[in-house]
């Protein structure tokens, strides 16, 4: 039986950012469903979405505080049960993201561990420690929050909560039965409403080494991969006993008909990462390392052949990401120079260095026909198909990401890619809603509209399209056969599907163009060469 997660092409949608339908200035799940026409004209196979649940929205909907009802601000969970019947009829499958590492501080079960004595039953569904020092007023470890700062915040009683993110963000206990069983009832709770998969938040960061004495960690600056390479045996983050947690659901994912799929968010090195996805766990993970690979064809060689090798190894197939609504917009981040410190150009509000905004634009559209055509699934984050930029020049009174004041202002966060999209060239909010916008959209917005590329030769928007439609004569097999003459130094040079020649050049110089009819390409081909930072799809015999 065909598994439609193999080959599939996801967009991805952050519904407070994609269509107002209510004229509140926030993206709602009734504009989702009145635009889905546009993601199915794309040529996708279906959507990912973003959190919609209940929350105070300290974290972008990531701080949940009921994981089975929809948010008011973004509609009912009728407004959700008729878009999924809208997607579906449209023959797009439905993902939805799953958040199991912590809930908001409004969370029932947090509430009553606020107002239950320390060692009660309701703090053990929660990670509660007493303090170190004089009358406990310091915290258990120097475990530091991925936004920055201590990841222990104190209570009135004196106690303190872990949380590995926000302060408003508290970490579940996954060693007590009661969160598993939880967690067992919100899958079945979607997949019931007719959800086809599930993306798994931080999937490797649940479990934890919670055992008296609690560790300590050699302090990195940085993320939470760079204390992965700092702390192998970290007590936060891929702990041996989260796979017990992924296999568990895998059978409640297995149990629908058809099974419903899983794809992890998993920020590992990639001979751990691909543990998460053995035949009896997640179906998929994230491939970051395709995400972070330089503009540079030796790099993208490498990333494709590892992660082609290691997804084979335990038979699923890789994902292919170049950007998601945690990173800057890949439009932006090709056209600064390599190695540009990005939280450093965010806080300069994008000007040092300034950008080439054409290399940008050449370089992602390449990239696009170079992601659409590998083997195993796409994941598309809503506005890449336009190629919008970063926003990097949001003024920080409009700043909503918690990483901008829990890092004392030293990181700007991710609201520059989460602007609301432009669907119309003008009007108040560029067709988004009735009147403004959560974010504020800049005012060259509008040149990036889906109106505006819908009726533009060669835009963004009709390349993928093009590529999307032609993307199944790509589906032959779940290889990558480089070609052994054209497939050296700068170009990119492989076979797909039996007959697709896909030719990448990441240099600046044109090289010539083999023989065969061009299906698509990221650039207009002048004579018989492929320019620089351009690709192309030819169909020809091998």
């Amino acid at each position: 039986m065909h598994q439609w997660w193999r080959d599939a092409v996801l967009y991805q949608v952050y519904p407070r950012s994609f269509t107002d339908s209510d004229g509140d200035g926030v993206g709602d799940l009734p504009g989702l469903t009145a635009r889905l026409d546009h993601v199915a004209a794309l040529g996708v196979d279906g959507i990912w979405l973003s959190p919609f649940y209940p929350s105070p929205w300290t974290d972008g909907g990531y701080d949940v505080s009921d994981f089975r009802d929809v948010d008011p601000s973004l509609g009912t969970l009728a407004d959700f049960e008729a878009m999924v019947r809208a997607a579906h009829k449209r023959r797009l499958k439905v993902m939805i993201d799953i958040v199991p590492n912590h809930t908001s501080l409004e969370h029932p079960w947090f509430r009553a561990a606020l107002e239950a004595a320390p060692g009660s039953p309701e703090r053990d569904l929660y990670v509660f420690r007493d303090g170190k020092g004089p009358g406990g007023e310091l915290p258990p470890t120097d475990w530091r929050s991925t936004f920055g700062g201590s990841a222990w915040t104190r209570v009135p009683d004196g106690q303190w909560y872990l949380h590995m993110f926000a302060p408003e963000q508290p970490d579940l206990n996954w060693d007590h039965p009661r969160v598993r069983e939880e967690f067992r009832g919100i899958l079945r709770f979607w997949a019931d409403r007719g959800v086809d998969g599930f993306r798994i938040d931080v999937a490797y960061a649940m479990t934890k080494d919670l055992a008296e004495p609690l560790r300590e960690l050699t302090p990195v600056e940085g993320g939470r991969f760079e204390d992965i390479e700092a702390n192998p045996d970290h007590p936060l983050l891929d702990r041996p006993e989260v796979h017990e947690v992924h296999r568990d659901w895998r059978r409640v994912a297995d149990s629908y008909d058809p099974p419903r799929a899983m794809v992890g968010e998993v920020w590992l090195p990639s001979e751990r990462r691909v543990l998460y996805t053995r035949p009896d766990e997640l179906h998929q993970a994230f491939n970051f390392d395709f995400l972070k690979a330089p503009w540079d064809a030796d790099a993208y060689r490498t990333v494709i052949d590892s992660s082609l090798a290691d997804a084979h190894r335990v038979g699923t197939v890789p994902t292919w990401v170049i950007g998601n609504h945690d990173v800057v917009r890949p439009v932006s981040v090709l056209g600064l120079p390599a190695g540009t410190d990005l939280r450093a150009w965010l806080l300069s509000d994008g000007h040092d260095p300034e950008p080439d905004p054409e290399q940008g634009q050449r370089r992602a559209r390449a990239l696009a026909l170079l992601e659409l055509a590998l083997p195993g699934s796409a994941y598309i984050y809503q506005g890449e198909e336009l190629g919008l930029p970063e926003v990097a020049d949001l003024p920080a009174a409009a700043l909503e990401d918690p990483r901008w004041d829990n890092s004392d202002h030293t990181d700007k966060g991710r609201d520059g890619c989460r602007v609301p999209l432009p669907w119309n060239p003008d009007g108040p909010s560029f067709g988004f809603g009735l009147a403004g916008s959560w974010l504020p959209q800049p005012a060259w917005w509008g040149r990036y509209s889906v109106s505006t590329q819908a009726q533009e030769r060669g835009s963004m928007l009709r390349l993928y399209q093009a590529a999307l439609s032609l993307r199944p004569d790509c589906r032959a097999d779940e290889e990558v056969h480089w070609d052994p003459d054209l497939n050296r130094g700068p170009v990119l040079a492989f076979w797909r599907g039996g007959y697709v020649l896909v030719l990448v050049n990441t240099g600046t110089e044109p090289v010539p163009l083999p023989e065969g009819e061009v299906m698509v390409a990221s650039a207009p081909l002048p004579g018989a060469e492929l320019p620089g930072e351009a690709a192309v799809w030819l169909h020809r015999e091998p």
